[in-house]
This record gives C-alpha cells, structure tokens and sequence, in this order.
C-alpha cells in the first residue's frame, strides 16, 4: 500500500483511523492481524507517538486489541461475545426508534432520503469506502429521530464494536442490495408512522451481519480441524 504524508499530526491520526477502520469493516484486514508499528509508520509518515495514538483510538473504538509480548491485533470475537454485543445493540436501537415521534418533519425525511439516494449511488458504483460511509450517515440520520443524543451516542459505539464482525456481509453484493432495500423500507415505515413496522425492520437489519460472521467462525473452525495433523501413536 502507498504512503502518505501529513502535515498535521492530528489530521494524520484522524485519517489514519479513519482509514483502518474502513479496512477492518471491509475485510481488508482479518480478525487478530497484526497491526505492526514500523509499517504503519511507513504507511502513513507519522511519528511513532502518533502511530501508538491511532492504536489506541482503534482500541478505544473496539477494533484492535493490545496484548502483552504480541503488540496490536483486530479484535476478534467468540460466538458469545457475538451474541452478546448484538442483544445489546438490538436493545438499543429498538429502543430508539420507538421513542421517534410522528410525523417526521418533512426537512428530516428529505436530508434521510438523500443520504439513501447516496448510498444507493455507491452501491451502484461499488465503491465499498464510500458505501460503508454512506451506512454509516444513514444510520446516524435515523436514530438522531429520538432526540435522544445519549443513546444515539450509545448506539454509535456499539456499532463501531462490530466492524470486524460485520466484514463478513458487507463486501457481498447480495447483501449491500439486501441492506439497501431494507434502507427503503424503514423510510416507508417512518413515512407511514408505523412504529411497529420500524422496530420489526431494525431488528431484522441486524441479523445477517451477526450470522454471517457465525457461520464464517464455524467454517473456520470445521476447516481447522479438518486440516490438523494426525499424530500417530508411538
């Protein structure tokens, strides 16, 4: 990968981070890769201080972890903390969009179909950065509706959490334009005042993403045992 040169330590961590973590969520990078200091030096032209700031920024958004004698890794996750993170998420996101008030004002429902129409474009397009982007704007847009900026805020970081998991669905066409439909179908909801249907959709949003990283894990941990060798007894 290319270098690149900052000249504002803090707008060079900021990108730094930012481009990390669009590598984690599109697969780019695997779950427990190592993150290696000297390349990402290399990588992005920044001094050591400011490549160690990024690891924690990562870590603090739940995207790497530290460990003792092995340096930093992308976080990876069991099929508990999976289920886990993913019953709080749905938590909090049905939540929120229960405590949206109808009718959403007219200016609101335009900026959210706009920012769809942009994520439909990427789709298209199949620029994945700016798809992921795009998801992201959507999702925000959404759940600002409740007027409740600490659970938004709440919801945001346990998304961000689930980057490394929702790497398994998001580079699949099938799923982007699964996604992208749902996106339509929760603006027609939300046109509708139809707080049921909204809540029933945000769940259902949820799942693939969560099942496709536990199918993945069984499919690696099937291939590993079926690769192991067998030690024959003396």
């Amino acid at each position: 990968m290319h270098s690149m040169e900052f000249d504002d330590p803090q707008s060079g961590l900021e990108r730094a981070v930012q481009t990390l973590e669009e590598e984690i969520v599109l697969g780019f990078l695997h779950p427990r890769e190592r993150l290696v200091e000297d390349e990402l030096l290399a990588r992005f032209n920044l001094k050591r201080h400011v490549v160690r700031q990024v690891l924690v920024e990562l870590e603090r958004m739940g995207l790497v972890e530290r460990k003792r004698n092995v340096g930093a890794l992308v976080r990876a996750y069991t099929i508990k903390e999976v289920e886990d993170l993913y019953a709080v998420r749905e938590l909090l996101e049905c939540q929120c969009v229960q405590l949206i008030r109808f009718p959403v004002p007219e200016e609101k429902m335009q900026a959210l179909e706009a920012t769809q129409r942009e994520h439909d474009a990427q789709v298209t397009a199949g620029n994945l950065r700016l798809v992921f982007r795009a998801n992201m704007s959507f999702h925000r847009q959404l759940f600002a509706l409740s007027d409740n900026p600490v659970l938004v805020a709440a919801i945001q970081d346990h998304a961000q959490r689930a980057h490394s998991i929702r790497s398994s669905s998001l580079v699949l066409p099938e799923q982007l334009e699964r996604a992208r439909r749902e996106h339509w179908q929760i603006i027609e909801a939300l046109k509708a005042g139809d707080s049921h249907c909204l809540v029933e959709l945000c769940r259902a949003h949820l799942a693939p993403s969560r099942d496709a990283y536990v199918e993945a894990y069984h499919r690696r941990a099937g291939l590993v045992t079926q690769t192991e060798p067998k030690h024959l007894s003396a």
